[in-house]
């Protein structure tokens, strides 16, 4: 079977599973309105997805042996399929919520398999061209997500951004079953349960999701809920982690992370998550909140930094085998880096192509990293231990945004109120520029025909965004720095060799 055919058979349906993660955000007004909830009720038909998504890509190998690979793909899609046509039939937010957890159960092993497919499928002096297939999928999908479910909502409805996925996971569900067959080492195993590392992974990942998405909302460990969820999260994965070492069948095989070049890539692909959901995030809340850009304006300033990854990601696919990975991952790193520091610099006189510049060098840094990590991480790990590998690597990568998009907005809001604080310390009489300041515009609003005592209302407006702006600064310098921090482990990683032949296929000849 032709490999390139394999490639479209397995991004189909990873491509609409990754979209999901993202297409409800901008439906939320509607859904709400049309069920009846609250603002903060509708996020947990974003949260629920994420959740279970989370639960499950950890599980993928797992599944795959107890169930056989295909056989979890193609049940993969199907849960996924008529999840979405139950979640597009929701009578309240309630049954909307069930239905999500459902979907993300069946969207949460499309990804790992779909890589493990893939890189199996190619021979392995084309894994960077397989990985830049995958690559593309990955990141076109939080592209496509919020401007396609902009444009069904407006469009039709927003129970469409959900029955949208029915005619792509039927014939997705054809394809996985003509063309997708398992090797003789992924097919269905007799294996003992290990329902311990079952509970425990599921209640710990889940806990943890659940801290990560609302914390920020719930100011964190001010809120009992979210202690009493933290603890549960850590107690729950550190009894997975000693469970699993002595487990005979782990859910999680964690020797894999006996390898160096392994542990050290999936170090590297948490934080270079943690700095792309962090800036995507910041960046358009700074542009509207601050610059009064609308939507629409912010998705311009946004939308050239996905172009540039989509162009840059065949060109690292080809170049990966032509010279050494490392170098291609160190310069991805580096203008990555370079792109955050560029954003510290936005101030409230900034224009709109200095806003692009930093996007476009950020999403040419994710094309050349995404590639060649992908490829060192996983490429020499063992055909067999394939599928584990990639769930993990997947699961680090989510948790990574995650833990990035928590952190941003948390350091926003906290460096917001330190700047302020110490700016409101100099609105005193007894500070020359302020008074001087405080003159000039009470007289200009008496020659406007206004109230010369607003003044200070305009000031302290004034300086509230100035204040969040410095904010802003602070939260993209700190993801600058720790994006270099990761720098030395490139150096640890080792260059995966070529060879003649290719590795063992998921599919037949």
């Amino acid at each position: 079977m032709n490999m390139w055919l394999v490639a479209l058979t397995v991004m189909l349906p990873t491509l609409i599973t990754i979209i999901d993660t993202s297409v409800v955000n901008v439906s939320l007004e509607h859904i709400r309105g049309s069920l009846s909830a609250t603002y903060d009720e509708s996020t947990f038909a974003i949260t629920a997805y994420l959740v279970s998504n989370a639960i499950i890509i950890p599980m993928a190998a797992w599944f795959s042996r107890l169930i056989g690979r295909k056989n979890f793909l193609v049940w993969s899609i199907v849960v996924f399929t008529v999840s979405s046509f139950l979640c597009g039939s929701a009578w309240s937010l309630q049954s909307l919520v069930v239905f999500r957890v459902i979907q993300g159960i069946g969207g949460g092993g499309l990804v790992p398999i779909s890589q493990s497919i893939l890189l199996e499928s190619f021979p392995r002096e084309k894994h960077g061209m397989a990985m830049a297939i995958f690559g593309m999928g990955t990141m076109l999908g939080p592209i496509l997500g919020p401007v396609l479910g902009g444009w069904i909502t407006d469009t039709w409805s927003w129970r469409w951004i959900f029955y949208i996925n029915i005619p792509v996971g039927v014939l997705s569900v054809f394809m996985s079953m003509v063309v997708i067959q398992d090797p003789p080492y992924m097919k269905r195993q007799k294996m003992k349960i290990d329902y311990w590392g079952l509970s425990f992974l599921s209640v710990g990942l889940g806990t943890l999701q659940f801290v990560l998405d609302k914390g920020e909302r719930e100011d964190w460990f001010e809120s009992n809920l979210i202690i009493v969820f933290a603890v549960i999260a850590a107690v729950a994965l550190v009894l997975l982690f000693i469970n699993e070492i002595y487990s005979e069948r782990p859910i999680v095989d964690l020797r894999l992370f006996k390898d160096r070049t392994f542990t050290s890539g999936c170090i590297v692909m948490f934080f270079v998550f943690l700095n792309l959901f962090g800036s995507i995030v910041l960046l358009p809340v700074f542009l509207q909140t601050l610059m009064g850009y609308t939507a629409y304006d912010a998705g311009l300033v946004l939308g050239p930094g996905g172009i540039a990854t989509l162009l840059f990601m065949p060109i690292a696919g080809k170049l990966v085998n032509k010279m050494n990975p490392k170098g291609l991952l160190f310069a991805g790193i580096a203008l990555c880096a370079l792109s955050t520091y560029q954003m510290s610099l936005f101030d409230m006189q900034t224009d709109f192509w200095t806003f692009v510049w930093p996007r476009v060098i950020q999403g040419v840094g994710m094309g050349l990293t995404f590639i060649p990590l992908t490829t060192m991480t996983l490429s020499h790990i063992p055909k067999e231990e394939m599928t584990e590998a990639s769930s993990i690597y997947n699961l680090i990568r989510n948790i990574g945004g995650s833990v990035g998009i928590a952190f941003t907005t948390t350091m926003l809001a906290r460096r917001a109120q330190f700047h302020q604080s110490r700016l409101v310390e100099h609105l005193t009489p007894f500070d020359r520029t302020y008074l001087i300041y405080h003159n000039k515009t009470a007289a200009f609003l008496g020659a406007q025909g206004l109230p010369p005592g607003d003044a200070d209302g305009l000031i302290y407006r004034q300086l509230i965004g100035q204040a969040t702006g410095l904010a802003f600064n602070d939260a993209f310098l700190t993801i600058c720095f720790l994006m270099l921090c990761v720098l030395p482990l490139v150096f640890l990683m080792q260059k995966v060799e070529s060879k003649g032949g290719p590795p063992s296929m998921s599919i037949e000849a």
